[in-house]
């Protein structure tokens, strides 16, 4: 009697391992038993993969840095009496910013005018007594020594005229340095003297300084093996030149926002960093409101060529494998997904680009393959994402 009493669970666990086999062989799509039907396709949202010329932008860190930037200095020595400017404020190329005691300066100007007088009614003297010298020296009744001496000290006198206008000019223009005005335009900082202190023409530390901050510079660094693969890209004709011929230059502010004003590529360094390897590139930006300062750290957006007959999908199709490598769904043969390994490029946007793994034509699936596997049949519907991935490249480019 013990047998029939472990044949009844024996006969159900057999029941069981067989209905699980049968449910197994149709989530792979195997016929049902007696059916003749298979499973049903799978819906699966796909897009077409389209060649298209997608820019490629690189992202560089990089800091603000004035066009021009100039220390405020004395060109005289003396005592401050006034400080004109306001802190922070802009100010133009000549405007007054400090004001020198300007009484020894007046004072020299007017002891230089006496010495001119001096000078011009000493030549004045000497100029007739030549011209007598002359006359006397045609009817030959003064020696030829007297005249020699006569035109000699009209020389000296004239030479003395001469210094005398040199030293009036040094004078008045010691008088006008009395007042420091601004070499360039532009944003002048805080005050580093005050009145009452004695400045000097060769001293150390400058009275202000004054930055021009519109346009600014944005100095980023890129690494001297990729401006070397950029350029034989170029050479190859992987990449080609933008429509302008010029490279299309953008800001990312520090809070991910974009600056509302595009740049211009000045120039490239011709050394290397031999402690970083790194390439310093300058480009400028308006900066009409203001908003850009030196020494603001700032993303680079640089388009250094197009990748012409590019490939690119959603970045939500591209899947990993157990290994980590990227992958993606498309629809194969008889309308049954295939996996497909790829090798993914950059990333522009929501688009990735595939270098290599995907022909111009594949239906790459988007959406839905999370239901499905290896040779599972589906049924393909455009996806309502976007609709070509030309366009969408174009849109992110």
């Amino acid at each position: 009697m013990k047998p029939f009493r472990y044949a009844a669970p024996a006969a159900a666990l057999l029941a069981a391992l067989l209905l699980a086999g049968c449910d197994d062989d149709q989530a792979n799509g195997a016929p049902a038993a007696g059916g003749g039907g298979g499973r049903p396709p799978s819906p699966v949202a796909v897009i077409e993969a389209t060649p298209a010329a997608i820019p490629l932008v690189n992202e560089l860190p990089g800091r603000i840095a004035p066009t021009r930037i100039a220390e405020v200095r004395p060109r005289v020595s003396g005592i401050l009496v006034e400080r004109v400017f306001e802190q922070g404020s802009v100010v133009e190329a000549g405007d007054v910013l400090y004001r020198i005691d300007s009484d020894q300066f007046r004072v020299q100007v007017e002891r230089a005018e006496a010495l001119l007088d001096q000078a011009e009614a000493t030549r004045k003297a000497a100029s007739q007594s030549a011209a007598r010298q002359v006359e006397l020296r045609e009817r030959n009744v003064v020696s030829a020594q007297a005249f020699d001496d006569a035109n000699a000290a009209l020389a000296v006198a004239e030479a003395g005229v001469a210094v005398a206008r040199a030293a009036l000019a040094a004078a008045q223009l010691d008088l006008q340095h009395a007042d420091v005005r601004a070499p360039i335009a532009g944003r002048i900082g805080r005050a580093r003297v005050t009145e009452g202190a004695l400045v000097t023409a060769n001293a150390v530390d400058s009275l202000a300084t004054i930055q021009q901050l519109d346009p600014v510079y944005a100095d980023f660094t890129q690494s001297a093996a990729d401006l070397m693969a950029l350029r034989r890209a170029h050479e190859n004709g992987g990449l080609t030149r933008s429509e302008t011929g010029e490279a299309q230059v953008r800001l990312l502010l520090d809070d991910g926002s974009e600056y509302a004003h595009d740049g211009k590529l000045l120039f490239t360094e011709a050394t290397v960093d031999a402690s970083t390897g790194q390439i310093i590139l300058r480009g400028e930006f308006p900066n009409p409101d203001g908003d850009l300062l030196p020494g603001m750290y700032v993303r680079v957006l640089i388009e250094q060529g197009v990748q012409t007959n590019a490939l690119a999908v959603p970045v939500q199709a591209v899947q990993r494998d157990m290994g980590g490598k990227p992958q993606l769904y498309v629809v194969g043969p008889e309308g049954r997904a295939q996996v497909r390994p790829v090798t993914a490029g950059r990333v522009v946007g929501d688009l990735w680009v595939i270098e290599q793994g995907l022909n111009p034509g594949d239906k790459v699936i988007v959406e839905g393959f999370q239901k499905i596997g290896p040779g599972a049949p589906v049924a393909a519907e455009p996806w309502s994402g976007g609709a070509t991935a030309a366009a969408r490249t174009a849109d992110a480019g």
